[in-house]
């Protein structure tokens, strides 16, 4: 089986796996970092998400090969030591959550977003959170805690 280095949560990883292994099992069975969800497996729901090279990408059926040499950071590795990322304290400010399933993803899809644009509009907010799936139906908590990530607190 080949060898695949890459940057995890700042940090080098080798792991030995088959290419077309999907990220999402590394990240889980081989590494141990299991705070990244399995949801649906043909990337519809966006529990998977992850940012790869610092962008929004899910890891459900992203393969090995495509990971080599790039950097990839999970729900594990977003806060900086023990100070939460901010939009991680805003979801724990407005209780974000119901069953918190699908939150890794929302939270890694909302982060990225506000990494490029940090002042969204509802519009961008809903594009950028478009495809990442709720059960609950938490889509108006999620807004509010991205609001709150950026210091205006709208309804």
């Amino acid at each position: 089986m080949p060898k695949y280095t890459f940057a995890l949560n700042g940090k080098p990883t080798t792991v030995d796996v088959p290419q077309d292994m999907p990220l999402l099992w590394v990240l889980r069975d081989v590494v141990g970092l299991t705070g990244t969800k399995y949801g649906c497996g043909i990337g519809e729901c966006g529990s998977c998400m992850v940012h790869l090279d610092g962008v929004a990408t899910l890891s459900c059926a992203l393969p090995m090969a495509s990971v080599a040499g790039r950097r990839v950071t999970t729900i594990e590795g977003l806060a900086e030591g023990d100070t939460l990322h901010p939009i991680q304290q805003a979801w724990l400010a407005v209780d974000a959550p119901q069953c918190g399933y699908c939150q890794s993803g929302q939270i890694m899809a909302a982060a990225a977003l506000l990494a490029t644009n940090p002042r969204p509009t509802d519009a961008e907010i809903d594009a950028a959170m478009s495809g990442n799936l709720c059960r609950c139906g938490t889509y108006n908590r999620i807004r509010a805690a991205i609001y709150h990530a950026i210091g205006e607190e709208r309804p």
